[in-house]
């Protein structure tokens, strides 16, 4: 099971590593900013059965 994976923002191109959280279930959406040019991204983060995490993001 994986506990971070990884985006590319979608405004300037740089990989985001976040931590993966099971518990919310096994198809997610969230806003997240970029820690880097601070742009919103809409994270989209897919968890198959055995744990692999399917992430990634466009801008909001």
């Amino acid at each position: 099971m994986q506990d971070e994976a990884a985006y590319t923002c979608d405004s300037c191109g740089e990989e985001i590593v976040v931590p993966i959280d099971v518990s919310a279930g096994t198809s997610q959406e969230y806003v997240e900013d970029c820690p880097v040019c601070c742009c919103p991204n809409v994270v989209h983060v897919e968890i198959d059965e055995d744990g692999t995490a399917r992430i990634w993001a466009e801008g909001e």
